[in-house]
């Protein structure tokens, strides 16, 4: 499949969208300029080598950038321990830092809900009450063109 049927796919079918019964970690991504943001839940075990994502899901309040990243993201996370996790955030991260800011803002913020998550499942290791983790954006999801008229 090339890439364009693949974002195609995940755009009309995404993949672990909603809620997730049973999971033991959340996290948040936001993007206070304009109120999007992503949740997402995940369903941490532990196997020989460590924390795994057993299973995951996201729900998410933007626009379809975000929902195809979502599915994305979340589809090459599944399966993966802690810092395989961390890897991938940080590959995507590498590679949103190649493109303008209003085109990663929306994959930043599903890339920083799946790092918020595991950190919440990790602080909640020793604090089983602590809270939600939320991830603020750093790109703008708006055009450096359009910047001036939105001040």
């Amino acid at each position: 499949m090339n890439v364009d049927a693949q974002l195609i796919e995940h755009m009309m079918n995404p993949k672990n969208y909603g809620t997730l019964a049973g999971n033991n970690a959340e996290g948040i991504g936001k993007n206070p300029e304009n109120g999007e943001k992503v949740a997402i839940y995940l369903r941490v075990a532990t196997d020989e080598d460590g924390e795994y994502i057993e299973n995951i899901a996201y729900q998410a309040i933007g626009c379809t950038t975000t929902v195809v990243a979502g599915s994305m993201i979340t589809e090459e996370a599944k399966e993966l321990n802690f810092n395989g996790v961390r890897n991938l955030v940080e590959a995507t991260m590498n590679i949103l830092d190649k493109l303008p800011a209003e085109d990663a803002a929306c994959s930043e913020m599903v890339a920083l809900a799946l790092l918020a998550a595991v950190e919440t499942y990790e602080k909640r290791v020793d604090d089983a009450e602590y809270p939600v983790i939320t991830k603020f954006v750093s790109n703008s999801c708006v055009p450096k063109e359009n910047a001036q008229e939105v001040k």
